[in-house]
């Protein structure tokens, strides 16, 4: 069987156990384990497209159960499968379909405004208690920044505002713009913390009573602002720019239109950071699963594909770092919360859906550490004395 053939030349270090829909059992790799993390196939159709198309038919298999993991759990056996693909392709089959469905996507896939307030809908407006169950208590749906490894969820997530905060050099009454303002914690934070006017726009209605509500409980009404809105439809001119998490839903084919937005919304001495999720790879085709189930429109881009519309815009990169395990700790944090609120889950939605959701978390996860997924943080000016020639300020 050629799933198999293809299996070996795949799994160099370590392996597992693999039962076909027939009943016939075939050992992949070299197992370390004496009792091997065991792969059973239910559905032969699956012996045909696990071969063509892994990304999107496991991640189905395993949500409606056609696939079943025995020995271990899906983050065991992800984390053994991403070690052995790295950051390459998974096969010749693989690639070349995902090119097509990539370019296809490339060519019908427009984020227009209602688009985007669809797609945002899709992910962020399923329900405020789902993501209580695994989030830090300030709800922040981003990359934590962890200083150390015995750092909590919660403490990462506020070295993260923190950490944002002494890279946009705040002062006093400035006034701020938080691009894809989520629940509303970072512009209340910044409020809180600088002095600030801030203003929040999103896309989610959730998102957005949420926010207010948050800003009123915290007497900030008068200070910070949230509004149901596009950046394509504001008209204002702001100090500072900061973007968090928002980015990966804007869509290559408007990140001249991103750009100059932030150009023309950015005051001449003005400073944006934008925080994405980024590929170290070139430029590659979103990921079919993620796309269809999780966060359709989105994309992570290659650094090469926002420095020539960062240039085109008048905007220059002052600052630029890469986090590198930073998401895959705070993945790990949310699949753990998650998975020990199973019954909670269950309550609000069915079997389907929660492995549908253990597969987002642990994949993304084991993408962040082994693949070539990263997080972005880039400063942009407009003139060079916006901002002090060293690091120091970030670090003191």
């Amino acid at each position: 069987m050629k799933l198999i053939q293809f299996l070996n030349t795949l799994f160099k270090d370590d392996g597992f156990l693999l039962i076909d829909a027939n009943k016939k059992s075939y050992t992949i790799g070299n197992p370390k384990k004496e009792n091997p993390i065991t792969l059973k196939i239910l559905d032969e159709s699956l012996h045909r497209k696990l071969l063509l198309l892994p990304d999107l038919y496991f991640g189905e298999a395993y949500t409606n159960g056609s696939v079943v993991i025995e020995n271990g759990t899906l983050s065991e056996f992800l984390d053994l499968a991403l070690k052995n693909i790295g950051r390459g392709e998974t096969n010749s089959y693989n690639a070349l379909i995902n090119k097509i469905r990539g370019t296809y996507r490339f060519l019908t896939n427009f984020n227009m405004k209602k688009k985007s307030k669809s797609n945002v809908a899709h992910h962020y407006d399923i329900s405020e208690k789902l993501y209580d169950l695994f989030l830090d208590e300030k709800r922040q749906y981003s990359c934590a920044y962890f200083k150390n490894d015995k750092d909590t969820l919660e403490e990462a997530q506020n070295n993260k505002i923190d950490h944002i905060i002494k890279k946009l050099n705040l002062k006093p009454n400035q006034k701020v713009l938080d691009i894809g303002s989520g629940w509303g914690t970072l512009a209340i934070e910044i409020a809180k913390k600088t002095k600030c006017e801030v203003l929040g726009i999103t896309l989610s209605e959730n998102q957005y009573k949420y926010s207010v509500q948050k800003a009123k409980e915290n007497g900030l009404q008068n200070q910070v602002q949230f509004r149901l809105t596009d950046y394509r439809d504001l008209n204002e001119k702001f100090d500072r720019i900061v973007s968090v998490g928002m980015f990966e839903h804007v869509g290559r084919k408007f990140y001249n239109t991103y750009f100059n937005s932030v150009s023309k919304l950015l005051n001449e001495d003005g400073v944006a950071l934008i925080h994405t999720i980024g590929s170290i790879n070139p430029p590659r085709d979103p990921h079919p699963w993620i796309t269809k189930y999780i966060f359709p429109g989105g994309y992570t881009p290659s650094l090469s594909e926002v420095t020539k519309p960062i240039e085109k815009s008048g905007l220059m990169l002052s600052d630029l770092e890469v986090w590198r395990l930073h998401y895959s700790h705070t993945l790990r944090n949310w699949k753990e919360r998650f998975l020990s609120k199973r019954e909670k889950v269950l309550e609000m939605f069915d079997e389907k859906f929660l492995r549908m959701w253990e597969f987002y978390l642990v994949g993304c996860e084991m993408a962040f550490k082994w693949g070539d997924q990263v997080v972005f943080q880039m400063q942009l000016i407009k003139n060079h004395q916006s901002v002090p020639n060293t690091r120091d300020y970030i670090y003191r």
